[in-house]
């Protein structure tokens, strides 16, 4: 249960005095539901409205403070602004309104009384303006301005004030608690308590206390890593206390399936199978996280140590996220399980009623031994005899629970996890804390960098005039086509439209696939495609993982400036995944960002996708980085992790010692703890605790 002292926080936003439903609905969207998503709000800037001396000093463009006689007002008369007329001893000030309504002007600004006003300075015409000031007070209630005020992120349909007015109502509610850092190293940051420095980093004095490294911003941040490190740790306890099995094979299946490999595995990948090998022998259930970069095999080990399951007489599942990838998964593991002389079915969502019971009675008698499948897996009705390890491909798409599942369908499963997204340092503690992490680092033999180009939009007809040669000579392409906005409609019209243009100039050997086309058609066009009856896949970025035709060697992505450095790397492992040079075109439309030119400049300078990550953490920031908002990792409030990464590690350190010094979390310190992890919606893990 959520402790008492913090229901405040937990309270519908609606529940601030003057908050209606439809203010509601706006700082919900812009938050979220509770008071303390408004705590977590922090400002983006400031606004400096100490008094200026004059209006011959007003600088443009700049906010102004400052004391005025008003001295005549001049109607609209039709469809022109209202202006009021003001002056000190130095000049005139207009004040100029649009839609006013006279009547309020005339009470708020009489003829002949001394008004301060602020607002955003504006000269026109020799003249210094003031458009709808912020502010318009007599000047005994000059308090009433604030010097400094902060700037916050809006939402279309919400104003400055009302959310300003909401912030302060829920700071009002937040109390006094118990402290759950470690004196010591609050002393040698020089950090106020939670609540001095939640009220500190709603009142920025400066743009210096906007920076993340300013002591109220930091120690915000550092709570929320220290809430993080610590739910994962628990989660990990947890895992690591339910009993484990040794899972040891003799090796005999592995030798016939590597046999029909036809290549030598990497160095990289003997290494990760050596650790995968050591985790599953012994005692302790396996909790492993295998990165690689696209193409860098990580299907080939995951099935070794599947096989290492069945050898032991046991059963292994691979779990993936899109039934694109799960049935890609499957024809490529099917004739290596063929070649050790053992049966991989396939489950997905499609498959129902009679065609699913034979899987499933298989399953459940152990006469399958491995399987593939989506979420399909996870349902009630599938039944394992002796499940032995666990694989969950493409983890991004899958939360920490939802990960582990699967593990709940045997006595001491193993979870090996595998993602082809490079994941920076400091993004893999945070989403994969509660995990050992395995690299692989080299690519199969063979395989030859992808030349890729950037070039402008207008650019287009020379790209068509050079598909034309490149497909008469055999090769195949993709074309991606992005979001257009945030709807599947806009992003089904501009892959359309580019089908149709690639048609009139390519005629049928041009295919179209898109996330609203039902499974069996998406299936259809993509063995056409795989089979060579189709030249050019015209795709969104359904596409984007686990597809793999080593006979398609270009690709084109429309829009390249829309993508992000990590979804431009999956796309171009696409291509290069066979002995031929493959090419991937960037086309953007001019002009470029300057994050969006360092984006495409990386891409042309390397291929590493650990660098591609680290430079996309740095110029996206972390919330944006994996698609975050679309999948079961952490979106950051308050912690930014390329700013923040010496935190992360202290708070890593810092949860080691005291799961170490107080393993339940009853010390003075403890119970602050389990503060903390209510406090950022961490519930699940408090259950890990013995003591609840």
């Amino acid at each position: 249960m959520r402790p008492q002292i913090l229901f405040p926080l937990f309270a519908e936003i609606q529940t601030l005095p003057g908050v209606g439903s439809k203010i509601a609905a706006l700082l919900t969207r812009l938050a979220g539901p509770h008071l303390v998503d408004l705590l977590w709000h922090l400002p983006s800037g400031v606004i400096d409205r100490n008094p200026v001396p004059s209006i011959a000093g007003l600088e443009d463009g700049r906010t102004a403070t400052l004391e005025v006689t008003v001295e005549a007002h001049q109607p609209s008369g039709g469809r022109g602004p209202y202006r009021v007329i003001t002056t000190d001893p130095s000049g005139t000030l207009e004040l100029v309104f649009f839609h006013a309504r006279g009547d309020y002007l005339m009470r708020e600004l009489p003829v002949g009384t001394k008004r301060i006003v602020s607002g955003r300075i504006e000269w026109y015409r020799g003249m210094a303006q003031m458009a709808h000031p912020d502010y318009i007070v007599p000047p005994e209630a000059r308090d009433q301005i604030p010097k400094i005020e902060p700037v916050y992120p809006l939402t279309t349909g919400l104003t400055p004030k009302p959310l300003a007015k909401a912030i302060a109502a829920a700071l009002k509610e937040a109390p006094e608690l118990a402290e759950w850092q470690d004196p010591a190293w609050r002393e040698r940051n020089g950090w106020s308590d939670w609540r001095a420095a939640l009220l500190a980093a709603h009142a920025p004095q400066s743009a210096a206390d906007l920076l993340p490294m300013a002591p109220a911003r930091a120690r915000l941040a550092y709570d929320e890593l220290l809430a993080n490190q610590l739910a994962l740790a628990l989660i990990r306890r947890a895992q690591r206390r339910l009993k484990g099995r040794s899972t040891k094979g003799d090796g005999s299946l592995r030798a016939k399936a590597a046999a029909a490999l036809g290549f030598e595995l990497t160095a990289s990948q003997r290494t990760a199978l050596s650790e995968i090998d050591d985790d599953m022998a012994g005692t302790d259930r396996m909790l492993r996280l295998l990165q690689g970069d696209v193409g860098s095999g990580k299907t080939v080990v995951a099935l070794m140590a599947m096989l290492t399951a069945v050898e032991a007489g046991r059963q292994a599942a691979m779990l993936a996220p899109t039934e694109i990838l799960a049935r890609q998964h499957h024809q490529t593991l099917a004739p290596l399980a063929k070649a050790a002389g053992i049966e991989i079915a396939l489950l997905t969502g499609r498959d129902r009623g009679k065609a699913r019971e034979p899987v499933l009675a298989a399953l459940r008698d152990g006469n399958l031994p491995l399987i593939v499948g989506t979420h399909a897996l996870v349902q009630e009705s599938v039944e394992f005899n002796d499940l032995a390890l666990a694989v969950v491909d493409e983890q991004h798409r899958f939360g920490v629970h939802q990960r582990l599942q699967l593990t709940t369908k045997g006595a001491g499963v193993d979870l090996l996890v595998m993602t082809a997204t490079p994941i920076p340092r400091t993004l893999a503690l945070t989403a994969y804390g509660d995990m050992e992490v395995s690299r692989l680092t080299e690519k199969p033999p063979g395989r030859q960098p992808v030349d890729t180009r950037v070039l402008p939009a207008d650019r287009l007809p020379d790209l068509t005039a050079a598909l034309h040669r490149k497909l008469a000579a055999g090769a195949r392409a993709y074309w991606v086509c992005p979001l257009v906005e945030e709807s599947e409609k806009s992003d089904m019209a501009a892959a359309t439209e580019r089908f149709e243009d690639l048609k009139r100039q390519f005629g049928d050997r041009v295919g179209l696939v898109h996330g609203r086309l039902k499974g069996p058609e998406k299936d259809a066009v993509m063995a056409r495609f795989i089979a060579g009856d189709l030249d050019i896949l015209v795709a969104t970025t359904v596409i984007e993982v686990g597809v793999d035709v080593p006979e398609a060697t270009i690709m084109v992505v429309e829009h390249a400036e829309r993508f992000g450095l990590a979804q431009l790397h999956q796309l171009r492992g696409r291509v290069g995944r066979g002995a031929a040079q493959s090419v991937c075109f960037l086309v953007y439309a001019p002009p470029l960002s300057e994050t969006a030119r360092k984006r495409l400049a990386t891409l042309r300078e390397t291929e590493d996708g650990f660098i591609i990550a680290e430079a996309d953490l740095e110029l996206r920031g972390a919330g944006e980085v994996l698609g975050t908002r679309q999948s079961g990792l952490q979106v950051w409030r308050l912690a930014d992790l390329a700013a923040h990464g010496d935190l992360l590690a202290a708070a890593r350190d810092d949860v080691r010692l005291i799961l170490n010094r107080d393993p339940e979390m009853e010390s003075d310190r403890g119970r602050g703890l389990r503060l903390l992890l209510y406090l950022f919606e961490q519930d699940a893990a408090v259950r890990y605790l013995r003591s609840g």
